[in-house]
């Protein structure tokens, strides 16, 4: 990436813009291949989440993502690059396609700030090759035309253009001062003035989760594989359309500790949801990921949730669980020269709804390593997955009787620095219209119950439902 001495908030004239994007093009001409151009600037704080959802176009991506106890988010749309790929090598791909991408930036601004600078957002489905007619394909990349974010006190929005070698500079101005004031100046939806109707839900099970449970146990006990996670699929329709960011607002609300998350194709279909999980962190070179995995109810009291938490870390079916995933984490991170380092013993992570064995890891990513390598090799985990991880994964689909599109996939983001996070789509529904359905999965080991399965994605079924209001 190259980044200019410009600060576009000194040299905020149609002159000056007009010098600028003039120059990028005649980069574009020297080698025939277009330019994209980043533009950062820190703006009056903004609720990213807002900004989003009043400007929502349903024919447009989207892509958002906030961790409210951290008091970070980031919101991207309206794509001007885009790339889509499936196949073994789709990371393969992405990370040539990111790696170009980056290698022909200029920018120009708040390039260091938190957030600043282009970002590529993605999505990979849990499988690398979908069915026909699924929302979203085994993996899609795109670069947003706009962007905001907040860290902290910080708020960050970047416009992005890409500057072609005959490109017409006017129009392409004219989107930028768009962009700049539509940032200046949000004007933020006011709320209807008439009472909303009540939703009203029907629900419709897909497959049967309890026959599907005993099926593995069988599997496992002949030794096809030690761990395989299944998923159960609830569908519901309501009596009315669903907006989908207004569902994930009620998540971020109920699930701070969660990440909240939305990923938009362009025909009105979202997945959004709260994961509980981060898949592949890296900021400043340090790589940050984490074994979770084992389940127990929140206790309506402190003696009674501390005495299902000891109850948790006493069980060894769920501590060989949570051992399965930490294991093959450091398993896949090895090759890579990639050192990780843990705590001896898991610890209790609790969520508003239900509480995990985990073990937070941290590495120092080695040169040469790209972000993509990592999570290549991290994905799926046996958390969502299996182990091991090849025969568990392709018996997954047969078992559950429905493709999981971007439910247990990856799905996050990309700068130029190196750094990004990925976080896992669970706890998450796909919406389109009055129509929702929704995931939750559980793992499947030797000593597993299918009732008890049953109840534990009943639980984490809930986070959802109660979003949706139903």
């Amino acid at each position: 990436m190259l980044t200019l001495p410009i600060n576009p908030a000194e040299n905020a004239s149609p002159e000056a813009l007009a010098a600028f994007l003039s120059q990028c093009r005649d980069m574009a001409r020297s080698d025939g291949r277009a330019r994209l151009v980043s533009i950062s600037i820190k703006v009056p704080a903004l609720d990213p989440l807002a900004v989003l959802e009043s400007i929502y176009e349903a024919g447009e991506l989207h892509f958002y993502a906030e961790r409210p106890a951290e008091l970070t988010a980031v919101a991207g749309a309206e794509a001007v690059l885009t790339h889509e790929v499936s196949g073994a090598d789709r990371f393969a791909s992405a990370k040539a396609f990111v790696d170009d991408v980056f290698g022909r930036t200029v920018a120009v601004g708040e390039v260091d700030a938190p957030f600043g600078g282009p970002h590529v957002f993605a999505g990979f489905a849990f499988q690398d090759a979908v069915a026909d007619g699924e929302a979203f394909p085994a993996a899609r990349l795109f670069v947003p035309r706009w962007q905001v974010a907040r860290a902290g006190d910080t708020t960050t929005a970047v416009a992005n253009l890409l500057v072609a070698p005959d490109g017409e500079l006017a129009a392409l101005a004219e989107r930028v001062w768009r962009a700049h004031a539509k940032f200046g100046n949000v004007r933020y939806q006011t709320p209807a003035a008439d009472e909303p109707q009540p939703l009203e839900f029907t629900a419709g099970e897909v497959g049967d989760y309890r026959e599907c449970v005993a099926q593995a146990l069988v599997e496992i006990s002949r030794g096809d594989f030690q761990k395989i996670v299944l998923a159960r699929a609830l569908d519901l329709t309501a009596n009315q359309p669903l907006h989908p960011l207004r569902v994930l607002n009620g998540l971020r609300e109920r699930f701070p500790e969660c990440t909240a998350f939305s990923f938009a194709d362009a025909h009105g279909r979202s997945f959004i949801g709260a994961s509980p999980e981060r898949l592949l962190r890296v900021s400043r070179g340090v790589l940050e990921t984490e074994a979770l995995a084992g389940s127990a109810r929140r206790g309506q009291g402190a003696a009674e949730d501390a005495a299902l938490g000891a109850g948790l870390l006493a069980s060894e079916k769920d501590r060989r669980e949570q051992r399965h995933v930490l294991d093959s984490i450091i398993r896949r991170l090895e090759p890579l020269g990639i050192a990780p380092e843990f705590a001896d013993e898991p610890v209790l992570k609790k969520l508003a709804n239900v509480q995990h064995l985990h073990t937070p890891v941290r590495a120092r990513l080695p040169d040469g390593i790209h972000f993509l390598d990592a999570l290549a090799a991290l994905h799926p985990t046996p958390a969502v997955g299996g182990s091991p991880r090849t025969a568990a994964v392709a018996r997954i689909r047969s078992l559950e009787s429905f493709d999981r599109g971007l439910y247990a996939g990856a799905i996050g983001w990309l700068n130029a620095r190196g750094g990004g996070e990925f976080l896992v789509g669970l706890r998450s529904g796909l919406i389109e219209g009055a129509q929702a359905r929704l995931y939750a999965g559980a793992g499947i080991v030797a000593g597993s119950d299918p009732d008890k399965e049953y109840a534990e994605t009943d639980l984490k079924f809930r986070a959802m439902r109660e979003a949706l209001g139903g």
